[in-house]
Order: C-alpha cells, then structure tokens, then sequence
C-alpha cells in the first residue's frame, strides 16, 4: 500500500503597499501625470459643491456663506420650463449617442476593410479635422449656408428654381440641423476610437475565416462587431452619464438668443446662462449642476446593474 506524502501547506502573505509600490514604480511614474491631473481637477474642487447650498457672497467665500438648503434648486423647478429643458436635452442626448456610435462604427468598420494604406490614413486624418473645429467656427459655417438672403444652399435653390424655407425663423428645421452639425464634427473621433479597437483584435481569427471562405460580411457579423461588443458597451455607459448635459458651445453658438427658436434647441445649459448672464447668481448654476452630475451619477448606476445582469464581465464594476 502506497503512502500518501502530506503536501506541504504554504502560506501566502499579501505583499505590503510599500512594497507593490517599488514593484511597479515604473507603471506607477508613467501613470503619474494622469493621476494628479484628476487629483487636481476632479478631487480636489470637489468641496465647491457646497455653493450650491449657500447663498454666495464674494466677500464671505463659499464656506463663509449663508447656508440655505435646497432653496437654489428651487430655481429650475419652478421655472416652468423644466419638463421642456429636460425633454430637449434627453432627446439630443439619445440621438447624439444611438446615432453618433452607429455612424462612428460602422465607418471604422468600412475604413478596416480598405486595403490602400495611403487612403487609409488619409481618410482617418480628414474625418478627425472637424473634432478641433471650434464651434464658433462652425455656427459661422452653417450660418453661412442655410442664411435666407445670401446662403449658399439658399442660393443654389433659387437658381434651381427652388424656395428656400427661412430656417432662422423654423424651430422644427433645428433638431435636424443640431444632430447632422454634432455628427460631423464627433464622427471622426469616435471613428478612430472603434478602429484602435478593431486593429487590436487578433488577427489570425480573421486570416482563419477567410480561410474557411467567409464573405466581408460574414467576418463583420461574426468576428469584428462582436469583439467591438465591450468598447460599445463602455463607451455607451461613459456617455450615458452625461445626458442631462449638453454641448453648451454647439448649441448656444448656432442659436444664439434667437427666442423663435427655444422650443426646440433650449437646453439646460443654455436657459441656466441666459438666466444668470445678468445677476452672475453662482449658487443657483451650481446647484443645477450638481443636480445634473447627481442624475447622471445614479444613470449610471442602472445602466451598469442593468448591463451586469445581462453580462457580468462587459460591466464596469
């Protein structure tokens, strides 16, 4: 009868905080910059909440101030434009997000199945130009297109025989307008987000497909779009955070004060400046600020419990 030998039990003692920080002090240098860069604009200004309760005065600073509850978020409330700021800040929100992942997907998709490297790069490099565009540059772009008396769109329709509609003077044209403008300038940057994912992907699973005779499509449906599956999923739950706020340079730089136009482009940002560019009442923009972050904050806690419980492992905690 053969005796068994009793394996020796070794413990394990977790390495000390000390001691992992001298291991990995290289990752540690590299990563620096980006941690005192959150540290410093994100942690620290983090205390300035609290003018959003107080009543701010210069000479008293935001901890000397008057606390006063929640009395600066009544200011949104009973505006009576909130259920209408919240509808079109949601909407543009939504459509931004659906539309602008699809368009940028699939043209990372398509740019992945063109062979001439030279084209390649060069398209990357002329869809990425519009994201430094600043948006005072592009209101002046649009202006000067769809402008009723000298347009150049406007033009070119009178000489077709044509009438243009004076979209300055139509709140229904501007849904279309802002989402097409916001599409052309964030195309290019999602675009190359989805490729750096797609060139990181192995690529002797597509070398076996072709292998076995699978069609362009088939190696989208099958192979591409389901290894891009977790880069969506983050990117989705990363913007969804943030639609209760909206691009105040795009929209108030197209608007502008054009009061015919509010029922469709006002959002919250941009009722929060017309409000306040007169009496400079920080406690209240503050306090809509918080109340977006705090909205934001808990959306982003559904959409990860909900993303966690179809599958835990493309969640992000």
């Amino acid at each position: 009868m053969q005796k068994t030998v009793p394996q020796k039990v070794v413990n394990y003692r977790k390495p000390s905080v000390g001691r992992t920080i001298v291991q990995n002090r290289t990752l540690i240098l590299m990563c620096l910059p980006a941690i005192l860069f959150f540290f410093v604009f994100s942690y620290l200004p983090m205390p300035g909440a609290y003018i959003a309760f107080t009543n701010f005065q210069y000479n008293k600073g935001i901890f000397g101030s008057d606390f006063v509850g929640l009395k600066n978020f009544q200011f949104l409330f009973i505006s009576g434009q909130l259920g209408l700021l919240l509808k079109n800040t949601v909407l543009y929100n939504l459509a931004f997000i659906v539309l602008g992942n699809v368009v940028q997907l699939a043209f990372a998709v398509l740019l992945n199945e063109v062979q001439n490297k030279v084209y390649k790069k060069a398209a990357q490099s002329i869809m990425f130009l519009p994201y430094f565009i600043s948006d005072v540059l592009v209101s002046l772009l649009v202006y000067n297109l769809i402008n009723y008396d000298y347009g150049f769109i406007s033009n070119l329709v009178r000489s077709l025989g044509g009438e243009m509609p004076k979209v300055y003077q139509d709140a229904s044209a501007w849904p279309y307008i802002i989402v097409m403008v916001n599409l052309w300038k964030s195309t290019g940057y999602g675009t190359v987000v989805y490729f750096a994912a797609i060139t990181g992907m192995d690529a002797s699973m597509m070398e076996a497909a072709q292998i076995d005779g699978a069609s362009t499509w088939q190696r989208i449906r099958y192979i591409t779009l389901p290894t891009l599956k977790p880069t969506v999923i983050i990117l989705f739950l990363f913007a969804i955070g943030g639609i209760l706020k909206g691009n105040f340079g795009l929209f108030y730089n197209l608007v502008g004060n054009n009061s015919m136009l509010f029922k469709t482009t006002d959002i919250i940002e941009t009722y929060v400046y017309r409000s306040m560019m007169n009496s400079f009442n920080f406690s209240q923009s503050s306090a809509v600020g918080l109340f977006q972050s705090v909205v934001g904050f808990f959306i982003v806690l559904g959409a990860n419990a909900f993303v966690k419980h179809l599958d835990p492992d493309y969640a992000l905690f």
